[in-house]
């Protein structure tokens, strides 16, 4: 059980829910479209992303300890291998099985979106899998890590909102993209890519001082404290203003508008970090983020929902008259 214990705490649960707010925009968005979405598709899919979370989590205690990262200087939480808890072959092991785990799941979530049919679409979407498990080692682990070089800001915005909306919207139709109707999907793809990368410009804030010692180069250090602030601000009023022209550009009724009042616990999480010193603190902000996100998908899908039955049934409504 305590070894249970310490793998739950290394596997950090709490940051599943930005892995899974893509992939529920996806489907929800999908299935608004009239597309016929399967259940299966969005399981599978969110297995996979949860699995590549946790694989990414592992990766990061493992890259950053190797590195020297995470000391006794570091402001978040201790993690794994830093307080001794598990070992680093453990923690290489668990790497590989969860590696082992993105692949059976990713391979099955394509196998049913492709109908059995392993055609160029499945491999394209196969190579991307292969680029994602890559990427989620990467930004800690080797020494072309790109975490160090400022580049996971791009990896979090196309894989946690890109890939995952857009991915997941296409499986659902069968790996086919109806242009120039589903040019639209960019919208809230983007909004959910932005508000990724806020969470990890957050993080990075708050480890600006232990990052910068330890030759770490996110885009907070290359930057510094005030502008990294400025570009936070960026991040959230940016994923606010896709969603408006996505509700604008697919207008039903005015209820739809009201889904942006789920953006009032993100913008105060942006005045706090406006205000707060990097400390210990911005460890509740991370959560906050985290779980304000998937409270807008979840807020967002329902009012788009409920905006098309209105719409439906005042169209039926006039019709009959």
């Amino acid at each position: 059980m305590i070894l249970t214990k310490k793998w739950i705490s290394a596997m950090r649960l709490r940051t599943l829910p930005l892995a899974v707010s893509g992939i529920l925009m996806g489907s929800a968005l999908a299935e608004l479209s009239g597309v016929e979405t399967h259940k299966l598709i969005t399981v599978l899919a969110l297995l996979t992303a949860v699995f590549l979370q946790i694989l990414s989590n592992l990766a990061n205690d493992y890259g950053d300890f190797a590195k020297g990262t995470d000391n006794e200087n570091r402001v978040g939480n201790m993690r794994a291998l830093q307080s001794g808890n598990i070992t680093p072959q453990a923690m290489l092991r668990m790497i590989i099985f969860f590696v082992a785990l993105c692949l059976i799941s990713g391979v099955s979530l394509l196998y049913v979106a492709a109908n059995g049919n392993m055609n160029y679409s499945f491999l394209l979407f196969f190579i991307l899998g292969l680029v994602a498990i890559a990427a989620a080692i990467k930004y800690t682990v080797g020494k072309t890590a790109y975490g160090y070089s400022g580049l996971g800001d791009v990896f979090v915005f196309a894989f946690f909102g890109l890939v995952a909306v857009l991915g997941v919207y296409i499986l659902h139709n069968h790996f086919t993209w109806h242009w120039p109707l589903d040019k639209w999907m960019i919208l809230p793809a983007t909004a959910i890519g932005l508000l990724s990368t806020a969470v990890l410009n957050t993080n990075n804030i708050r480890d600006i001082e232990n990052d910068r010692a330890s030759n770490k180069n996110t885009i907070v250090v290359k930057i510094g404290l005030n502008n990294a602030r400025i570009y936070h601000w960026f991040l959230l009023i940016g994923a606010f203003v896709s969603l408006v022209f996505f509700i604008y550009a697919n207008h039903l009724h005015w209820i739809q508008y009201l889904s942006l009042l789920a953006f009032i616990p993100i913008m105060m999480q942006g005045f706090t970090v406006q205000n707060l010193a990097p400390s210990p603190k911005y460890n509740a902000l991370l959560k906050q983020l985290s779980l304000s996100i998937l409270l807008l998908v979840v807020v967002f899908v329902v009012l788009q929902t409920v905006a098309l039955g209105i719409f439906v049934s005042n169209t039926i409504s006039n019709f009959v008259k």
